[in-house]
This record gives C-alpha cells, structure tokens and sequence, in this order.
C-alpha cells in the first residue's frame, strides 16, 4: 500500500470527520442523515491517519508529490 494522500488532504479530511462528531454531539444531525454521515467519518478519519485513499488508487489520482531522486 503505497501512500497517495498529501498531508493536507489527511488533514482536511480529519477536520471535516471531526465537524461531523461536533454535529452530532450536537445534535443537529440524526437520523439516517447521522449513520451515514458517522460512515463517512469513520472512512475519513481511517484514511486520513493512513494517508492512503482507496478510490484515489482505484483512479490513478495522487495528492502527493513525487519523492525527488538525486
């Protein structure tokens, strides 16, 4: 598993998990919107602190840069 994720990316994305906790705990957010909202997060958090994306390696896309040979 090769890393694809910029820090940036994994940073962002555990932001946006975390906002989601914040609306939850909350409680503006309930329901189905909550379960599928809390997968996301989950998905999120998981992927940030791994900085590998499943769907970015399934379409070639990379945040991040090339290491430089020297």
């Amino acid at each position: 598993m090769v890393k694809n994720m910029s820090k940036a990316d994994g940073i962002v994305r555990i932001i946006v998990a975390l906002a989601i906790v914040v609306l939850w705990y909350g409680e503006i957010i309930t329901g189905t919107l909550l379960i599928v909202l809390g997968v996301v997060a989950a998905i999120f958090i998981v992927t940030g602190f791994m900085n590998f994306c499943p769907l970015y390696a399934a379409f070639g896309i990379r945040t991040r840069p090339k290491k430089k040979t020297v």
